[in-house]
């Protein structure tokens, strides 16, 4: 939990102020020497003198072999002196090309000199167009996917149990944080929208007929007529004087009372009978009615246009109901409750099912190769189409990121990363015009002789 905190927190940071903040972390990424840039840029001003050092001996071996050649010390004189000369002219060369890289030699203008800071920009282009044709095509990036088995190292890293826990864990983390987030509100708005708009595009006249018709004829409906003709019988007898009173209230004025508590009496019984017949009788006709009522009803419900029309209109007004979108709100508050409860309890029927399935799909990814081709295959598809899709952007971070770069202090950078193996070139330059020199030299005076 932690761990995702930090991971956030530091997302936030990085991206609090959108472009111009990135941009702002790279010019300072580019613009401050580190301490491991200072060392860096030390170990290249060391090579620097040593490499004119080198240079400054050659020199000096040329004078006094010069010299001494002139003061009739030998022929060898000749051969040292050549080979110094041209040892100059190859640390003078190296050192003219290693510093146009930089900047202007002795700080002349130069044409094609003080290449990185002139031609930073077109570096950063080329450089994305590197990047894009050499490491964004389908071809390399399916070849180096296909290379890794990005499926079966996964499947044997998610078999472990200690792996599984991990992750369910983190899974549990993020659902809790993303219901956390959600507003009920904006939920519950979502969800009700989307019911309606579902129930005002379908009718729902016909699949009711449908279901309702499947019911009768599975005599699925018989349960609920028992239990309504059972709790009706119960009703009865415990309100016998309410049905009484009732009939009598609706009698005349004019009839003696004890004719109305004669016709009450009369029509309860007959009420009572009548029920627990039904409900005692399978085969009561009332029983057979309501089936025909119901199977005529589920047929008019398909069929009928006036039954459709009534329905849709009832269910225009129940949707519009306060107490339905009431009932929505509850719903998504309980399924809500429940699902943070689950995500929080480790040993929730929730969490359980989630490792025991990581746990089977790994063990699945690691050991099956039809598996391993599927998961494999739909990896290689989506990064290729992230890599076709989004190419132009990907390496358009590289060339506006260099763009961006102050140029004097990207040289700087620069030079403290590679410019001490520069300083070899002027080193390799002295020693081999040396050795170069040395041998035109011995061969033209074989060749004299």
């Amino acid at each position: 939990m932690c761990g995702i905190t930090e991971r956030v927190e530091r997302m936030e940071q990085t991206t609090q102020g959108g472009p111009d903040a990135t941009e702002a972390a790279s010019h300072r990424t580019m613009t401050v020497f580190s301490p491991a840039d200072e060392e860096r840029a030390r170990g290249v001003r060391r090579m620097k003198l040593t490499a004119t050092g080198l240079l400054l001996l050659v020199a000096v071996v040329y004078a006094l072999s010069t010299w001494a050649g002139h003061a009739g010390a030998g022929a060898w004189t000749a051969y040292v002196a050549a080979a110094a000369e041209a040892g100059m002219v190859g640390a003078l060369a190296d050192w003219f090309a290693v510093t146009a890289l930089f900047r202007h030699p002795l700080g002349l203008p130069i044409p094609h000199t003080a290449i990185i800071p002139n031609k930073k920009d077109q570096l950063g282009v080329s450089l994305g167009e590197f990047v894009g044709e050499n490491f964004l095509s389908q071809e390399v990036v399916r070849r180096r996917l296909r290379a890794v088995g990005i499926s079966s190292r996964l499947g044997a890293w998610l078999a472990r149990p200690e792996h599984a826990d991990r992750v369910t864990a983190e899974l549990a983390t993020a659902l809790r944080g993303a219901l956390t987030v959600l507003r009920d509100s904006d939920v519950q708005a979502v969800i009700g929208e989307a019911i309606n708009r579902r129930a005002e595009a379908q009718e729902i006249a016909p699949g009711l007929g449908k279901l309702l018709e499947r019911i009768v004829a599975d005599g699925g409906h018989k349960r609920a007529v028992d239990l309504i003709v059972s709790r009706a019988h119960d009703w009865l007898v415990l309100h016998s004087d309410f049905v009484r009173e009732a009939v009598q209230g609706g009698a005349p004025g004019w009839t003696p009372r004890f004719v109305d508590r004669k016709v009450g009496e009369r029509v309860y019984k007959e009420l009572l009978r009548f029920v627990t017949e039904m409900r005692d009788m399978p085969g009561h006709p009332a029983r057979g009615a309501l089936d025909r009522f119901l199977a005529d009803f589920a047929s008019d419900l398909q069929s009928d246009t006036d039954t459709r029309a009534r329905v849709e209109r009832l269910k225009s007004e129940v949707l519009g109901r306060g107490e339905v979108q009431d009932l929505i709100a509850s719903a998504w508050s309980a399924l809500r409750a429940m699902i943070v409860s689950a995500a929080e309890d480790e040993r929730s029927e929730l969490r359980l099912r989630v490792r025991a399935s990581l746990l089977s799909l790994g063990a699945r990814m690691a050991g099956d190769p039809k598996v391993q081709g599927k998961i494999d295959g739909w990896l290689e598809d989506a990064a290729v189409y992230v890599v076709t899709t989004y190419r132009k952007e990907i390496t358009s971070l590289i060339t506006d990121t260099v763009a961006g770069w102050d140029a004097q202090h990207t040289t700087r950078k620069i030079e403290a990363h590679i410019g001490r193996d520069l300083q070899f070139i002027r080193i390799n330059g002295t020693v081999v015009g040396a050795l170069a020199g040395l041998a035109i030299h011995t061969v033209s005076r074989a060749l004299g002789a």
